[in-house]
């Protein structure tokens, strides 16, 4: 099992440790005894499973939560093969190492912390079901049937054929609603898995969700950061990829990888029938009522929800142009006239710029406080040692990447993204003194923990600056502080009496939780069976609690029987969307797939 190769280690060498203790967690596991499987994790630990033990994402806390865990697993796991993938190190008394595993079921790869006490995190991941690997490397598609074949079609003809009967002649097992990246990862996913699925999206064609946004979108995301499954973007990609470039790539990236995928299809309703667990999901089809009887449903509409459109008083009334920042048609019919932009976080201050560069008189309402952090020193600073061109120089795979990021709890993450805030805020000192000069309310998180763990505690009130920020410090978008009271036929009027005279207003004012959506196709009683989507329970702005440890009901069973969320940004899209898949496809095969620790509901949206 875990022996070191050539002459033995050293007794105190990182690799002898990391072999040791997983000998003897791999003895206990097969003895089946739990006490002492649980007694080599310290008193203050976490087991981050996905799927692989539990059925689940769960993360458990100390040595009973891995005592409950192994409890209720253990037996239908059969853990086995523990073993180290590369030489582990050390630094600051942790040793770390990475793993492979198998489990009755299935492969999968781990990381391990462990310090003198024991393990301090442990993760462990599900990478593939056995018998359902995917077809790649030695495994590919031959691509054609050699020999004669009598009437023979050829690969685009089955395609066509798939076409015009999946849906119809046939039910796809799995239907996706939400065709962004998000929807199309997973499709992606489930095609190489196997299982029949298929993708549906109201735009015209795969990448209108970013095609149709204002101009001057783009994404603030590394390209290291940001690749697809299987196909990552090339190595002449752009660092920060404009909308339509993204678009094009989305369109390209369903057709390449033969995702299914319906364009001009909205779904009017879903229902869920208990008795024979299938779902009635109700499409217009460009104009054509189908109706499509899956097992399991998946909404994948972006990791918000329905745009927060507010009800101010005097909306009926303003005569100028009104609309949510996901409907800006961007700055070129405004040029000369006053704009008045209802939010401060990115989409705010993205519009706010490109307004300002085609000539429009902004103003920018912040109804409370915002973190920002420059571009660049959270490329280098918050990102550059996983996702960066450094870091692919020193063998760091977007794989790898991914699973560091996975690795360390939620519970604790926050104790490793304080330190590198605290960097940023000492390189950019003088930026932070002029943005808060000029009156704009700043924050770095309710303790300190910047950009990221708001983006997972809450999705919101962060903005990543390209620009518009300077333009916020030397004033050339104007900055006014308060709550928006009503508007009159040509003003937007603040709490204060403060008069914004407005041709435009764009309320950039976020998004709901997810399960908007099921309310509004399914019904509010399903939406509040499976409660809010997103967020840890941190206790913190806009996350109340209690503690959940993982995300709310994301690529997980959630409480309602065959549904599912699916989404984030496009790391996560990219990385969740093989749990969630693996999920699916498991129900699709038969495999028992009981779950550990299913999400309790404690807030309804």
């Amino acid at each position: 099992m875990t022996q070191t190769i050539g002459r033995e280690a050293p007794a105190r060498s990182p690799q002898a440790r990391v072999d040791a203790w997983l000998a003897r967690f791999e003895a206990a596991l097969a003895a089946r005894d739990v006490a002492a499987a649980a007694g080599m994790f310290a008193v203050d630990s976490f087991w981050r499973d996905l799927v692989a033990f539990t059925w689940n994402i769960k993360t458990v806390e100390g040595r009973e939560g891995v005592a409950g865990l192994l409890s209720a697993c253990l037996e239908g796991t059969d853990p086995s093969g523990f073993r180290t993938t590369e030489t582990p190190t050390e630094a600051d008394g942790v040793t770390e190492a990475w793993l492979k595993f198998e489990t009755a079921t299935g492969r999968g790869k781990g990381h391990l912390r462990l310090t003198d006490e024991g393990a301090w995190t442990f993760l462990t991941s599900l990478r593939e079901l056995k018998g359902f690997e995917e077809p790649q490397r030695e495994r590919r598609p031959k691509g054609v049937r050699h020999g004669i074949v009598r009437g023979r079609r050829s690969w685009a003809e089955e395609r066509e054929l798939e076409k015009q009967e999946l849906g119809y002649e046939r039910q796809p097992y799995v239907v996706v609603i939400g065709g962004g990246q998000g929807g199309i990862a997973l499709g992606a996913r489930l095609r190489q898995l196997g299982v029949p699925a298929l993708v549906l999206d109201r735009h015209d064609r795969p990448g209108d969700q970013w095609r149709k946004r204002y101009q001057s979108l783009c994404l603030h995301d590394p390209v290291w950061y940001d690749h697809l499954p299987y196909l990552p973007f090339p190595e002449n990609w752009p660092v920060f990829a404009p909308k339509d470039k993204i678009a094009d790539w989305l369109e390209m990236y369903t057709r390449v990888m033969d995702v299914p995928y319906w364009t001009r299809s909205e779904v009017r309703s879903a229902s869920y029938d208990e008795r024979t667990g299938r779902w009635t999901v109700t499409v217009d089809r460009d104009g054509d009522t189908v109706v499509l009887t899956p097992e399991q449903l998946v909404f994948a509409t972006g990791m918000s929800g329905k745009p927060n459109i507010p009800a101010f008083p005097g909306m009926d009334v303003f005569e100028g142009d009104q609309h949510h920042s996901s409907q800006h048609p961007g700055p070129d019919a405004y040029a000369g006239r006053k704009a008045v932009v209802i939010g401060s976080n990115n989409s705010a201050h993205d519009i706010c710029a490109a307004l300002w560069e085609h000539g429009a008189d902004v103003t920018m309402v912040q109804r409370s406080s915002t973190h920002v952090v420059k571009s660049d020193s959270l490329m280098e600073i918050g990102l550059g040692d996983l996702y960066s061109e450094r870091a692919v120089a020193a063998g760091m795979s977007t794989d790898k990447a991914d699973m560091v990021f996975a690795s360390l709890p939620y519970r604790i993450m926050h104790e490793f993204q304080i330190p590198v805030y605290e960097k940023i805020k000492q390189r950019d000192a003088d930026f932070y003194e002029r943005l808060e000069r000029a009156g704009f309310r700043h924050d770095w998180g309710d303790d300190g923990s910047g950009l990221f763990m708001k983006y997972l505690r809450r999705g919101s009130g962060y903005y990543i600056d390209v620009g518009a920020s300077e333009l916020v410090a030397d004033g050339k978008i104007k900055l006014v502080q308060g709550q928006v009271d009503h508007l009159t036929r040509d003003a937007v009027v603040l709490a204060d009496g403060t008069e914004l005279t407005a041709e435009l207003v764009v309320y950039a004012t976020g998004y709901g939780s997810m399960n908007g959506w099921v309310a509004d196709l399914a019904g509010q009683e399903m939406a509040d069976r499976v409660g809010k989507v997103w967020g840890l329970g941190s206790g913190t702005t806009k996350d109340p609690g209690p503690w959940e440890g993982e995300q709310r009901n994301m690529w997980k069973p959630t409480q309602q029987p065959g549904l599912w969320f699916h989404g984030g940004n496009l790391h996560q899209s990219r990385h969740y969307s093989l749990y969630l898949a693996l999920q699916l496809k498991a129900r699709y095969e038969g495999i028992p797939t009981p779950v550990y620790g299913l999400q309790e509901v404690h807030h309804l949206s």
